[in-house]
């Protein structure tokens, strides 16, 4: 340790660690404090699987090439156009340049995973998963000389008209102040504090899941927005997805996320469907099903699939239920077995011809005059044995957050906070205003990690 930083960084995820090791190799002193013990570093990036890439040719590991226009529309689709194109297309540019340099600080990459995501073109995954990731850059990181505290719990930036002056922490019980000549906050959002997220949400979100890290609470956000930095984003919008109603309450991580659902029906717990399971291919889906089942009663839902799907789709980490019949399963799922067979009737008997039926692309095998329909993959459930899973609302992290300009920089209503940046999940809001695309959050937080280290050391210099 050293007793004056030109940078200090709250959080130990992937954003802090890509903004560590920039502002290190531009020759600043670099100190991360993360509230996590060792084991638990990283933030939810340790639970995360891939990066998305524009690339305009193949790029190792990527196939093909994937453009800036159709990576935007993607991102528009899933946002419903709530973004700040700007930031969004800075991101999206950013990203190509990104992958090397990944490899050049110690991520490996892999081939993608077989199944139904559909990624191999968009999406680059990190050999060892997220945990891989961040394991190589905290060895990078402390290569080139950044030093890292553990259990060190930021209470508090203390702001005085354009500058942060101190940062306050905690650990093993004693307080510890620093002045840094710069500062990036990069810790995350708010949705491991419960009650928060029941104050946006109303009393249904205590029976949310949450995916990630518990230590995701957001004291240092609510500490800036109580001394005027200006925010960004909805607090009830959050990257939030259906997964296993068996997962811990904390860190089930992306393991417990459930890809059968295009193959599925889903039903609340009445028996009844209430959403297009079919809507579109899964990475640019599979991140509403949170807010659709949160809208259900007992914020559940329930996947039902037959025998013929059940290698269409990634392997959960808990079995499915099973049973011979749709009246087993549904009592072993807490269901009415004359509802639940009476929904799946009614489905199998829309179901038109299935000839066409192709499960890693949109394949048109539609249901007829059923609401709500099935636009895809709409093969009839008749194929015993039967399976099903419960299905929670996992949160990853909420939008609500810091705003920030193309350099990462924040802002109070009177201009730019000189030494203060943010990067990754606490300034996402920036560009999601809602909805996810699969593998942004990586992008977002390695682009922008970049940044906030660039000028958080030019700063400092």
């Amino acid at each position: 340790m050293i007793s004056q930083y030109d940078v200090a960084i709250v959080g130990g995820g992937n954003a802090a660690l890509c903004a560590a090791m920039t502002a290190a190799e531009a020759g600043a002193r670099v100190l991360i404090l993360e509230a996590a013990p060792k084991p638990y570093r990283g933030g939810n990036s340790r639970h995360t699987r891939n990066f998305r890439c524009m690339h305009t040719g193949p790029l190792d590991p990527l196939v093909e090439s994937y453009g800036e226009d159709e990576y935007y529309a993607d991102l528009m689709k899933v946002t419903d156009g709530k973004t700040d194109e700007h930031l969004a297309r800075l991101a999206i540019r950013r990203s190509e340049e990104c992958l090397p340099w990944m490899q050049e600080h110690g991520v490996r990459f892999q081939p993608s995973l077989s199944g139904t995501l559909s990624l191999a073109r968009t999406n680059a995954f990190f050999m060892g998963g997220g945990k891989g990731l961040v394991n190589a850059y905290y060895r990078t990181a402390e290569g080139l000389g950044v030093d890292v505290l553990y259990e060190a719990a930021v209470t508090h930036l203390e702001l005085e008209v354009d500058r942060i002056t101190r940062v306050l922490y905690t650990q093993d019980g004693i307080e510890h102040s620093i002045s840094p000549r710069s500062v990036i906050v990069a810790s995350g959002g708010f949705q491991a504090d419960i009650d928060w997220l029941a104050h946006a949400w109303g009393e249904p979100a205590k029976n949310f899941l949450i995916r990630g890290t518990p230590y995701n609470r957001g004291v240092v956000l609510a500490d800036l927005l109580d001394q005027g930095v200006e925010s960004v984003g909805d607090p009830t919008q959050c990257h939030a997805v259906a997964i296993d109603g068996r997962a811990p309450k904390f860190d089930g991580g992306i393991v417990t996320r459930l890809d059968c659902v295009p193959f599925s029906i889903v039903v609340n717990k009445q028996g009844e469907r209430f959403y297009d399971e079919g809507e579109d291919v899964w990475p640019k889906r599979y991140a509403i099903w949170g807010r659709l089942v949160a809208a259900q009663p007992d914020q559940v839902g329930y996947a039902v699939i037959d025998s013929r799907s059940m290698n269409l789709f990634m392997p959960s980490v808990f079995p499915p239920i099973k049973a011979d019949t749709l009246d087993e399963l549904a009592e072993k799922l807490g269901l009415s077995p004359d509802k639940l067979t009476a929904t799946v009737e009614e489905f199998n008997a829309a179901c038109g011809d299935i000839s066409a039926f192709h499960p890693t692309e949109l394949d048109g095998v539609a249901t007829l005059g059923l609401s709500p329909p099935k636009s895809n993959w709409a093969r009839p459930i008749a194929e015993a044995p039967f399976y099903g899973y419960s299905l929670r609302t996992g949160v990853t992290f909420t939008y609500l957050g810091l705003k920030v300009d193309q350099n990462a920089q924040c802002s109070t209503g009177n201009g730019p906070i000189r030494n203060l940046w943010a990067a990754g999940e606490t300034m996402a809001g920036s560009i999601l205003g809602q909805g996810y695309l699969a593998g942004f959050g990586m992008t977002i937080g390695t682009v922008f990690g970049r940044i906030a280290g660039r000028e958080a050391a030019a700063h400092a210099n």
